[in-house]
């Protein structure tokens, strides 16, 4: 994607200057010159790195837009692989919540990928956040680079959260590498029974931490934060859907059912309560409360 629009600003960051991410020094085979666009600025500063399949179900997407947005509430910088799935969600829902989010990459600056996520890209500059490879602009995806980067990831961060990931997932590539950097590692269980939790039920049985709540983490590294209670409030029938939507995700239709509103009205209410960031569209009008 050579028309991204910050291609002329790109710095050449080497070990051994100061920009370049102390963390990242004591990784095993630390890369010796980063790509960088955007802001690096991280000393003293919080940050997780948030990874999982490409392929997530509505599950996975509830969890991870609930977990990056209290910690990135909480002032965590969110670090992930801009892949589709859970790091773009990731990503996205970070800068929603008006965090800094690191994508790091498995190619050239030049050459973003997925390429449907350039506009993404371009918003993680906009908001402050970054982007950078190890890889020389011009630097196709590779196969291999891929899990090279995930040490990039691990390295940068104080731990890894693995929402929903296959047993052979890169997620757990870069989980391995935290646990080789003897960094935690924050795993969502999951139902047994879905391939794309194996991967979590997996690193729980290596040792990774459990977690179902994003305050687990706050609490494990000392942050100090006051989770935000959503308020059930509005017309009689909004209660009632929000009210739906408190611990689970829904379709529209299910929404329909259950709360026995008219479906035109739903829709009317559905739509006034995603205006107001209350409820977020997960796609195929699946909805979860925010």
């Amino acid at each position: 994607m050579k028309n991204l629009s910050n291609l002329s600003k790109i710095k050449i960051v080497k070990e051994k200057e100061s920009l370049f991410p102390e963390s990242l020094k004591k990784i095993k085979n630390p890369p010796k010159t980063l790509y960088l666009l955007g802001d690096l600025d991280i000393k003293n500063k919080p940050i997780l790195a948030v990874v999982g399949t490409r392929r997530c179900t509505d599950y996975g997407k509830k969890v991870v837009i609930n977990f990056t947005k209290n910690l990135a509430e909480a002032g965590f910088i969110i670090v992930s692989g801009l892949a589709k799935g859970i790091d773009t969600l990731a990503h996205k829902t970070c800068l929603e919540y008006k965090g800094k989010t690191i994508a790091v990459l498995g190619s050239g600056l030049d050459r973003i990928y997925p390429k449907e996520n350039k506009v993404l890209a371009e918003e993680i500059l906009k908001q402050g956040g970054a982007i950078i490879s190890e890889y020389p602009p011009g630097t196709p995806p590779n196969h291999f680079h891929f899990p090279e980067r995930n040490r990039i990831i691990a390295g940068l961060s104080l731990g890894v959260l693995v929402i929903e990931a296959r047993e052979k997932s890169g997620a757990l590539i870069t989980a391995d590498w935290a646990f080789l950097q003897k960094k935690p590692v924050f795993a969502v269980p999951g139902p047994i029974y879905e391939e794309t939790s194996s991967g979590c039920h997996l690193l729980i049985q290596k040792g990774a931490k459990l977690v179902t709540s994003p305050d687990q983490i706050l609490q494990f590294f000392g942050v100090s934060f006051k989770k935000r209670k959503t308020k059930i409030e509005g017309t009689d029938e909004e209660k009632i859907i929000l009210n739906l939507l408190l611990d689970k995700t829904l379709h529209i239709d299910q929404i329909i059912q259950k709360s026995k509103v008219k479906p035109q009205k739903v829709l009317q209410i559905l739509s006034k309560l995603e205006l107001e960031g209350k409820i977020k569209n997960l796609g195929g009008n699946i909805f979860t409360i925010i």
